[in-house]
């Protein structure tokens, strides 16, 4: 029983919402480190200014101070203190008073902004600090946010009182909410443009995603009666070879599946005989005829032997479709074929002569090439006579290995389609105890390398197959470790 996939129960983001998503949180960060920083800039330099402002009163008022009446010394220290708050240039969000004795005594002769006496407990504080030098302190109490100067003035001589303070302070609320209705307005213009942002990437999200939701909606429909259906592809940007990879890939989806059903047509093809001929035979035999039960039990026998053979072709065919099918070496050409010669004369009615060996350098599987040759030896012997000559030749780009045969060479018709899996060549050869998959065989091996496999006319009659395989340009290094150039092991027998 297969178990059912268990349904999504969350929250679903599509890749559109989280694209928008993230280009207006990246966007509303970026705006508001952009916002919060300039306003801090902002603020430092509005307290800034407020501290230089206070400082410039201080300066007026020792000047006012040192200059005396009329360039006489004040008579009193009162008097110089009424002259400074009463001359105390107005500006905006700022108060001034006179203290003497502790108490609030003198204002300036305009109204100011700033009350100084609604804060119950600010002249206290101030007078307390600034007892004989100037103080620049921020008093947050009584519901208000001041910036203030306390300055005490004496003038020497003085009848009592000797020392009063003058008193200046700017309401920090009041200068900061200067830049309140640029925040507000600032932020309403973020909105705004976040706003056309999320939509501008709603717009351009839709538009980068159609090809995407063509390529799910034609995935969906694909299977294995639909594979025919192809992705358009239109541009030249990451989508549209997405859309061309995709297309390769059903390619060869199509084309593994189609060969899968040859295979299993093949297969059954094949098995469809010898079944037939058991399943026969056993139905007719007499069970109480010896020599009919013997007859029939080795007939069976080399049935299921047939059978087997054509059961460890098929894995040996299927094993050079795995992921590591070769174990490639560095291989000299020469010596690996005077080996697969000498092995070549140990199969059962080959003759094997050795003619002109090529000597080069290439990059291969040394078993696998061996499988390959022992099996066009074991081609030769079955369809060729078993007279067969041996031998290798450079061209500019390959080596090629070749095996002849004095037999009745293979027709032009039939050169393309003896490599075909199951193809046992014209009438005459179909009795032959092969599994029709030798050749089959050869030709991926010679593919795995990079190389081809054909046939051809022998010199002086006859056939000629070749496997070339690519050349290893000299000075190259060799991508796989070195290994001697003789195999100490390969396979032995052919496949068929």
């Amino acid at each position: 029983m297969t178990a059912s996939p268990v349904p999504h129960t969350g929250v679903m983001w599509t890749v559109r919402t989280r694209i928008i998503l993230v280009i207006v949180i990246a966007s509303a960060l970026g705006m508001l480190s952009v916002g919060v920083v300039v306003y801090l800039v902002e603020r430092d330099r509005i307290l800034s200014d407020v501290d230089e402002r206070l400082r410039a009163s201080l300066e007026s008022a020792r000047v006012l101070v040192g200059t005396g009446l009329g360039g006489e010394a004040w008579p009193s220290s009162q008097a110089a203190l009424e002259a400074v708050v009463t001359r105390t240039s107005p500006d905006d969000n700022t108060g001034a008073l006179g203290v003497i004795d502790g108490t609030a005594a003198l204002v300036p002769g305009v109204a100011l902004d700033v009350d100084l006496q609604s804060a119950p407990g600010f002249v206290a504080h101030v007078g307390d600090l600034a007892q004989e030098s100037p103080v620049l302190g921020t008093y947050a109490a009584d519901d208000v946010s001041w910036r203030y100067l306390a300055a005490p003035i004496a003038v020497q001589g003085s009848p009592a009182p000797e020392s009063v303070l003058f008193v200046t302070a700017y309401d920090l609320d009041a200068e900061l909410a200067e830049i309140d209705g640029p925040a507000r307005i600032y932020l309403i213009a973020a909105a705004i443009a976040i706003a056309v942002i999320a939509g501008s990437a709603g717009i351009v999200a839709a538009r980068l995603l159609q090809p995407l939701r063509r390529m799910r909606e034609t995935a969906a429909r694909v299977s294995a009666r639909s594979l025919a259906e192809r992705l358009p592809v239109t541009g030249n940007d990451d989508v549209s070879q997405l859309a061309a990879t995709m297309n390769d890939m059903l390619d060869r989806l199509d084309a593994a599946l189609d060969a899968q059903r040859r295979l299993l047509s093949d297969v059954g093809h094949e098995l469809k005989t010898p079944l037939t001929i058991v399943s026969g035979h056993l139905e007719v035999m007499n069970t109480d005829d010896a020599q009919d039960v013997r007859g029939t039990r080795d007939l069976v026998v080399d049935e299921i032997e047939r059978m087997g053979r054509l059961v460890r072709d098929l894995a040996a065919e299927a094993s050079l479709h795995g992921t590591a099918p070769l174990e490639m070496q560095d291989i000299e050409a020469a010596a690996l074929l005077r080996q697969i010669a000498r092995k070549a004369e140990g199969l059962d009615g080959a003759h094997v002569e050795l003619a002109e060996v090529a000597s080069a350098r290439i990059v291969g599987d040394p078993a696998r090439i061996t499988q390959a040759m022992l099996q066009l030896v074991q081609n030769g012997v079955t369809h060729g006579g078993g007279e067969l000559t041996l031998g290798s030749r450079l061209t500019r780009d390959d080596v090629q290995f070749w095996v002849r045969d004095r037999g009745a060479g293979v027709p032009v018709s039939e050169r393309e389609r003896v490599f075909e899996r199951f193809h046992r060549g014209d009438a005459g050869r179909r009795g032959s105890e092969g599994s029709g998959l030798g050749l089959s065989i050869v030709l991926i091996i010679a593919r795995a390398h990079g190389g081809i496999a054909w046939v051809g006319d022998a010199p002086g009659g006859g056939a000629e197959f070749v496997i070339a395989l690519p050349r290893r340009p000299d000075g190259d290094t060799a991508s796989a470790p070195l290994s001697p150039s003789t195999p100490s092991s390969a396979p032995t027998s052919p496949l068929e």
